[in-house]
């Protein structure tokens, strides 16, 4: 092996592990945000697994109709925030901010069918509705506040 091949080598080496410790050392200090630390990730999160506990317990034809859609739709929130989150450029971020607006509306039309055929208890449907529309509320925020440089203060 040639020596400027191994110094090369030992020079990535060096900037990967540079880099990595630069990023722990941004998300300690809070400069750097990660998905799991959005708001609005963590309520779509909440959602989807609510709905999952519910849905789990319908009987076959319900879970099969109604209990797959729904759950796909409240699920498909959370994705859809990760995969934009991972994306390069801000556009396609936005983008999938769009589709989750999307399964926000899918799900609460699941919901609502779900309540008019008497899957849902009141208890349960409410606040499920209640969070839904908060969340639109703030993916509209989040998806506003996408692209736009923020002042960080040292």
């Amino acid at each position: 092996m040639n020596a400027a091949v191994c110094v090369e080598g030992i020079k990535q080496f060096v900037i990967r592990s540079l880099s990595h410790q630069v990023i722990r050392s941004l998300i300690e200090r809070g400069t750097v945000m990660r998905l799991e630390d959005l708001r609005i990730y963590q309520l779509a999160m909440d959602i989807g697994e609510r709905v999952w506990e519910i849905a789990v317990r319908w009987d076959y034809f319900a879970k099969d109709t109604v209990g797959k859609q729904l759950v796909k739709a409240t699920d498909s929130m959370a994705a859809n925030l990760s995969e934009g989150y991972g994306r390069f450029h801000y556009k396609e971020n936005k983008q999938f901010c769009y589709y989750c607006r999307g399964s926000q509306h899918e799900a609460l039309t699941w919901l609502r069918k779900a309540h008019n055929r008497g899957l849902l208890d009141p208890k349960d449907f409410s606040p499920l509705v209640e969070d839904l529309d908060i969340f639109a509320f703030s993916l509209n925020s989040y998806i506003n506040s996408i692209g736009k440089k923020r002042n960080i203060e040292s």
